[in-house]
């Protein structure tokens, strides 16, 4: 195996000994991004360290204001901001911006965490207090440290990224448990079904992990269960 792999790279004009060590080797421009993460950090840490309690919503960048999913998200956040309950998001467009906008139009803090992206995103024009960051790490720390709640819409790899990153973060107990709701039965019903299924029953993670989500239809029960958590009602 070690010759064929040699044979591969001397085919292409690559040094092993190069390959093999590469991630050993510090560059003066990898020490210096440093600096960039430790300022990202603090610019989040001081913007938004005065908007809690808030929660966090996730959900497609693609969803159109006359999708149903964006009509809910805009009008739950817009109902928790009369409580004083700030909203966070990614900053996008689609269900982030639903969310920023329920909370914006009655008044409340509308948070955006835009992340940079080559061809996407710009912030939504709702949010009045928005961090930008370069890595999505740090802007993943954000969206968790200052959330009391997680209201998760139906979306792609990147919500399905939060949804389980959240998961991770609970259930080996790096943060205190907290709401995380999946909006839409017939979005997310088959993915606990198959958690379920598969990686229950294969003992993979146990009941009371499964007993972390929460699948809701209803605007209100939404609301209510939020506030509940963060005993406002």
């Amino acid at each position: 195996m070690d010759e064929m792999l040699e044979k591969l790279f001397n085919n292409n004009n690559i040094d092993i000994r190069e390959k093999q060590y590469v991630i050993d080797a510090i560059k003066v421009g990898d020490t210096w991004r440093i600096f960039r993460v430790l300022s990202e950090m603090v610019e989040g840490f001081e913007k938004l360290s005065n908007i809690v309690p808030a929660v966090t919503v996730f959900g497609s960048a693609r969803a159109k204001p006359n999708n149903k999913y964006y009509r809910m998200a805009r009008n739950i956040t817009g109902c928790l901001a009369e409580y004083g309950v700030s909203t966070l998001t990614g900053g996008g467009p689609g269900i982030m911006e639903a969310a920023n906008r329920g909370a914006y139009e009655k008044g409340g803090k509308s948070v955006g965490c835009n992340i940079e992206l080559p061809l996407e995103q710009k912030p939504n024009r709702y949010c009045n207090v928005l961090v930008s960051f370069h890595y999505f790490f740090i802007r993943k720390v954000m969206l968790v440290k200052y959330s009391s709640s997680f209201i998760i819409f139906p979306g792609g790899y990147g919500t399905m990224d939060e949804l389980m990153e959240a998961l991770t973060l609970i259930q080996t107990k790096k943060i205190k448990p907290f709401p995380l709701i999946l909006v839409g039965k017939d979005y997310w019903s088959g993915l606990l079904k198959w958690l379920k299924k598969e990686t229950l029953a294969k003992k993979l993670i146990s009941k009371e992990d499964m007993d972390l989500l929460e699948i809701m239809d209803n605007e209100e029960e939404v609301v209510s269960k939020v506030l509940r958590f963060l005993k406002l009602k």
